[in-house]
């Protein structure tokens, strides 16, 4: 068995596209998925599973959403040693000036193309502090994530593929989750 998160984006904000964690949790067990786990109302489910597609993970689970609550949502699914190796390879974990705290994790559903990267990269609007990895793009919002122009929109419109984000105590959270078996 897979131990994987999906996190989902754009549940249960303003009172919008509401599902409640316990009906989710139940959606995750009745598709055959085990050890179902929450973490906060905002879309994060650890579970396990034979499959070995995370692709067609997605797809199975945005799929049952929306048979099930009706609205359309996107979903990121990543192997517990996936999310291990993004929060590991954060750039901004060497830089003592940095606050944990001010961390942000994009997580994007697919590796974007390399020129559409390099021309985010090279965008010199963007005064944010941001990093891009493979499926990920790092941001340092010192202002909060609230202020920054690199919001999950402008990030898929510029990559032209779904993302959406989470903070450094939510990743960390669902990495632990995720490893501890007995929760």
């Amino acid at each position: 068995m897979q131990t994987y998160i999906a996190i989902l984006r754009g549940i249960n904000v303003s009172g919008n596209r509401t599902i409640k964690m316990d009906a989710l949790r139940q959606m995750f067990s009745d598709m055959g998925f085990t050890e179902v786990k929450s973490y906060i109302q905002s879309g994060n489910i650890i579970f396990q599973s034979k499959s070995g597609n995370d692709t067609k993970l997605e797809q199975k689970i945005t799929e049952e959403i929306l048979s099930r609550f009706g609205f359309d949502v996107p979903v990121i699914v990543l192997t517990r040693d996936e999310l291990k190796i993004i929060i590991e390879q954060n750039p901004y974990l060497s830089d003592n000036t940095k606050e944990y705290s001010h961390l942000h994790f994009t997580f994007l559903a697919e590796k974007p193309l390399q020129p559409l990267v390099d021309k985010l990269n090279g965008d010199e609007i963007l005064t944010d502090d941001f990093k891009t990895g493979e499926r990920v793009v790092y941001l340092y919002c010192p202002n909060g994530y609230s202020k920054t122009k690199l919001s999950n929109s402008l990030i898929e419109n510029r990559l032209k593929v779904v993302a959406t984000t989470r903070n450094w105590k939510t990743c960390n959270e669902l990495y632990t989750l995720a490893t501890d078996e007995s929760k």
